[in-house]
């Protein structure tokens, strides 16, 4: 009689994953455990690729903890063309806003780097695409102002597509504008650290992210002036392997070197230890040297 007895159906037990608890890797298709990628300074362990960080995290990797000081937060775009596309500038920004947590796309201020005072800016990508537009501008240029006041070494971190299109030439005005705020902290004596990681394009590339006096670059970092499509199709050539990459710009002599974000920190710090002690011994030799005569 068995035959006729009615078999319960197995119930199968679903695991409920929480969501966002895996990501995946951009680069090797890879899944990832969301929390070792967040202990490898969001670096992924089976390919080394270095996925994007925000102005806050970068800061929070390369300051001494709690020494960030915040300047000049409160600057947001004024609008000076009352541009519309698809929305209105204005309720762009605001969605950025909420989308990054930032006002604008650069975050400046003072910091210490092992021990060592700095000024640091920070570009975020998350931002409008870490787009240059006219507080970027002003707040790239303020913090070179602010290095030359306090006789400190700048840092500044790049992460933009570029010129910020919303505010046309207010925007392409920013290049001259951080450009020659540099070339006054340069002309100063001070210490200029440039690190560019991915992406650094356009007018950020082609003023203040390539006048370093040290430009790092991370790992695989993409970095030019317009995109390798546009040159391709302009060129009607095909570009070489690794064209634009960090690697590829460093063995042609457009970066001085490419540094795991891992070990970014103690990097600029070495760098700054190194210079700055080696300028006060030329200093000094100089100060014996017109003394002895």
């Amino acid at each position: 009689m068995g035959w006729f007895k009615r078999k319960e159906p197995k119930i199968e037990k679903k695991v409920k994953i929480p969501e966002g608890l895996w990501v995946k890797c951009e680069n090797c298709k890879e899944i990832i455990y969301r929390k070792e990628l967040e202990n490898n300074f969001k670096v992924c362990p089976k390919c080394n690729y270095h996925f994007r960080i925000s102005a806050k995290e970068r800061i929070s990797l390369l300051t001494d903890n709690g020494s960030f000081k915040e300047l000049d937060g409160e600057l947001t775009s004024p609008d000076p063309l009352g541009f519309k596309d698809t929305i209105p500038y204005k309720d762009r920004l605001i969605d950025n806003e909420k989308k990054s947590g930032i006002k604008e796309a650069a975050i400046y201020g003072d910091a210490k780097i092992n021990g060592a005072d700095v000024v640091i800016a920070v570009l975020d990508f998350s931002f409008m695409g870490g787009s240059m537009g006219t507080v970027v501008g002003e707040k790239v240029t303020r913090a070179a102002e602010r290095a030359m006041d306090k006789k400190l070494p700048l840092v500044v971190v790049s992460s933009s597509g570029g010129a910020r299109m919303q505010e046309g030439m207010f925007s392409l005005m920013q290049m001259a504008k951080t450009s020659q705020a540099i070339g006054k902290l340069k002309a100063s004596g001070l210490l200029y650290i440039s690190v560019l990681a991915d992406p650094t394009f356009g007018g950020v590339t082609a003023s203040f992210a390539m006048l370093g006096d040290v430009i790092i670059a991370e790992p695989k970092s993409l970095i030019g002036f317009a995109g390798p499509r546009v040159i391709q199709e302009t060129i009607k050539q095909q570009l070489p392997e690794g064209f634009q990459r960090a690697e590829f710009l460093l063995e042609h002599g457009m970066v001085d070197i490419v540094v795991e974000r891992r070990e970014l920190k103690n990097t600029i710090s070495k760098i700054i230890d190194i210079l700055i002690s080696s300028k006060a011994l030329s200093e000094n030799s100089e100060e014996e040297a017109k003394n002895g005569r």
